[in-house]
């Protein structure tokens, strides 16, 4: 029995799975919102008390950066220590990896059901794949081919830099800088970051504000949602100009992490936000600007890109670390 958690900085997910040789079967799953637990390590126990589940392996994906098996978690000012989390469940070893570390383990036991084709490209199978992955925060992982098969490994890419490639962009830079001392991709590529993206638009005069919008969004627990569902549905301006600028930087991001890991094998993007942006991303600009690095255009036109719509990727690839661990042992440092 292996007991999968998926945490990032707005939902928890906890599952176990039971194996059959190398297959998994969700056997259990519960979903809560993660700041409403004092611990993160208490809710993971207290779900495998609670199922009643002899637990073998677990693993553990949280959102930011994990060292020796220990997240001190900025997202979540929470600590998950897989030391710790080994002795409450009175098991061997618990594996703690950051959440789009998690997801991409997921990547090969995805079906085609669970995947929308933004370009087909020509697949190295071969070759390295990428993750990008926006939510509540925004993720990047990478996946390295070894000869044999892809090793995902953590990266904090969405904290770099954001770079902006037009006179909107510059004003979107600066407004950023203004609000938060420095602009990051996170700082645009996440649930939060579309809220800004919209209040630039709002405060720089750039587009109006309707008032069903601004109270709609008020009373929301999920801003974002409602920007981005007004957006979508073509309901106010203001909203469709968020959208597509946040659109077009995401195409661009995602464009730089296909180059920066070369994944001429694949490139995948992930997070709650994507499914219900969908329509925008299969608007041919997406890829223009995808592929629109200069003499690297024509590489970045033969990578297969790839939206991931099944939000249970995170666990499911926390399961598949876990029999990985019983499979070839531990990483070192953990």
């Amino acid at each position: 029995m292996i007991l999968a958690a998926d945490i990032s900085g707005s939902t928890t997910r906890l599952a176990l799975f039971d194996t059959y040789g190398n297959d998994l079967k969700m056997v259990s799953e519960s979903t809560s919102v993660s700041t409403e637990h004092k611990s993160l390590e208490d809710a993971v126990c207290n779900f495998s008390n609670c199922e009643g589940a002899a637990v073998d392996r677990a693993c553990i994906g949280v959102a930011g950066p994990v060292k020796k098996g220990r997240c001190d978690s900025s997202n979540l000012a929470c600590v998950v220590d897989g030391r710790a989390l080994a002795r409450r469940l009175r098991i061997e070893h618990v594996s703690v990896i950051n959440d789009v570390e998690a997801f991409a383990y997921a990547i090969d036991a995805m079906k085609s059901a669970d995947l929308v084709t933004l370009n087909e490209g020509t697949r190295d199978v071969e070759g390295n794949s990428a993750v990008i992955s926006a939510g509540s925060g925004l993720g990047e992982a990478g996946l390295f081919w070894d000869g044999f098969r892809h090793h995902p490994f953590a990266t904090e890419g969405g904290h770099s830099d954001f770079a902006p490639r037009n006179d909107v962009e510059v004003d979107l830079l600066r407004y950023l800088i203004k609000k938060n001392g420095r602009a990051s991709y996170e700082n645009i590529l996440s649930g939060p970051g579309l809220q800004s993206v919209y209040e630039f638009l709002r405060d720089s005069k750039k587009a109006e504000e309707p008032s069903w919008l601004k109270e709609q969004i008020s009373s929301s627990k999920h801003p974002a949602a409602a920007i981005s569902a007004a957006g979508v549905e073509g309901k106010a301006p203001i909203a469709s100009q968020a959208l597509e600028i946040f659109t077009s930087v995401l195409a661009a991001e995602a464009g730089n992490v296909a180059l920066s890991y070369l994944s001429t094998a694949g490139l995948y993007i992930g997070g709650g936000i994507a499914p219900h942006i969908l329509k925008n991303l299969q608007q041919p600009e997406f890829m223009k600007t995808f592929a629109a690095k200069g003499r690297m255009q024509g590489l970045l036109e033969s990578i297969p890109v790839r939206v991931v719509l099944n939000q249970q990727a995170g666990l499911i690839g926390a399961a598949r670390r876990a029999l990985l661990d019983k499979a070839f042992g531990t990483p070192a440092g953990e």
